[in-house]
């Protein structure tokens, strides 16, 4: 019996086929939110030569010895193969100084960001998030008919841990995502340790690190190890290129990983991508490389937009939010009609729209294409586009 199945009978009891039916019908009852729908939701009409930086995707895809793990497998499909899974778990808890027990590994990050907020939350418990931020876990929440709490982000655009403290002292969950979807923006990381010693009693911080691999800030791992009341959340879907593929963390003490386990159930995960993604961490070389490659592109994209006058929020992730000083819908539509199909807007912020990070071919195509939006689109707004906002060296933003 594999690990998964001895701690799986010990959590339902009895252990059966109808306990499993039970849970998968509780998890039926909600729909998932997810990043492709909601860019889908906000996608024109799909183009085959199109430029496509609408859904924070990782256009190199799966590594090479991911690419060749998945070719081996292919052959053994027709199995479910879970001590896989098990040497996932392994691999990932070795390389972070983590106990097993504390990984559980999920289709992708969403599922126990879901459930997780189904666990946690409720009519009586409320649901804290920044404001803008992900939007899956507003619509979890909204299925348990929890309150949700939006939260300002700071003037630095990080997470105001004490506005949210103060907002709800009924909070279930409150959700940080650092880097910050979709400002790409961090929240330091003794803002989080503030935020876990000082929250309601009951409650839990759950820290969204999907995009912390394209920069050097710490984990909050850290709380995991020290027993606090912490659920981090890693996906291989953004740096190691496997959005396709479907795979990801949630680490946390094992009575967390209970809790929203018996909410989402259990299934076997893919085995392409449980390979895949072993052989994604095995790569010494995978993340400083992506790395590299992101931020120069990144970066290359703020100096055209400063040279430009255009005004973006600096981000460390692999998107940005760009504002467009007119209603980024209108944006949106005419970018596509030049086949570069840009992000969606959130209505705190109207006027910005969120751009992914594509290679550097890609970005010289939306270069282009948003010059002569930007250009046409000066009939109907002719005020002045004001400078690109700087940061200061010591990580602020001016007034």
């Amino acid at each position: 019996m594999s690990r998964r199945f001895a701690l799986l009978s010990q959590n339902f009891s009895p252990f059966s086929r109808r306990s499993f039916l039970q849970v998968s019908a509780a998890a039926a009852a909600f729909q998932f939110v997810t990043e492709p729908m909601l860019a889908a939701a906000a996608r024109r009409p799909y183009s085959a030569d199109g430029v496509m930086i609408d859904s924070n995707e990782n256009p190199l895809g799966p590594c090479q010895s991911a690419r060749v793990a998945i070719s081996v497998i292919i052959p053994q499909g027709g199995r479910y193969l879970d001590h896989l899974t098990d040497d996932l778990i392994h691999t990932f808890a070795q390389l972070e100084g983590l106990n097993p027990d504390n990984v559980r590994v999920f289709p992708g990050s969403t599922p126990p960001l879901h459930f997780g907020v189904i666990a946690f939350t409720s009519a009586e418990k409320s649901y804290v998030g920044a404001d803008p931020g992900y939007e899956a876990g507003p619509h979890a929440a909204s299925a348990v008919n929890a309150r949700v709490v939006k939260v300002p982000l700071t003037k630095t655009y990080a997470h105001d841990v004490k506005a949210m403290l103060a907002a709800a002292p009924d909070a279930g969950l409150f959700y940080i995502c650092s880097p910050n979807n979709p400002t790409g923006t961090l929240t330091p990381h003794s803002d989080i340790e503030y935020l876990v010693e000082n929250k309601p009693k009951g409650s839990i911080v759950m820290v969204d690190e999907a995009y912390i691999h394209f920069c050097n800030a710490p984990s909050a791992l850290d709380l995991v190890k020290a027993g606090k009341d912490v659920v981090v959340l890693r996906t291989f879907s953004k740096t190691y290129g496997m959005a396709g593929l479907r795979c990801g963390f949630a680490i946390a003490r094992p009575d967390l990983l209970q809790q929203i386990t018996e909410h989402s159930g259990f299934n076997f995960m893919p085995v392409t991508a449980v390979v895949a993604a072993s052989a994604s961490l095995k790569d010494e070389n995978l993340v400083p490389e992506r790395r590299r490659i992101n931020a120069t592109t990144r970066q290359e994209t703020f100096q055209w937009l400063d040279r430009n006058g255009y005004s973006y929020i600096p981000s460390e992730s692999n998107c940005f939010l760009l504002d467009t000083k007119r209603p980024g819908k209108e944006i949106i539509d005419a970018m596509a009609q030049q086949k570069v199909f840009i992000g969606r807007i959130w209505p705190v912020m109207p006027t910005s729209v969120r751009i992914t990070v594509g290679t550097h071919d890609e970005m010289q195509q939306f270069q282009t294409a948003f010059q002569k939006v930007m250009r046409g689109a000066t009939a109907f707004s002719p005020q002045p586009m004001h400078l690109a906002r700087k940061v200061r060296r010591n990580g602020e933003l001016p007034s």
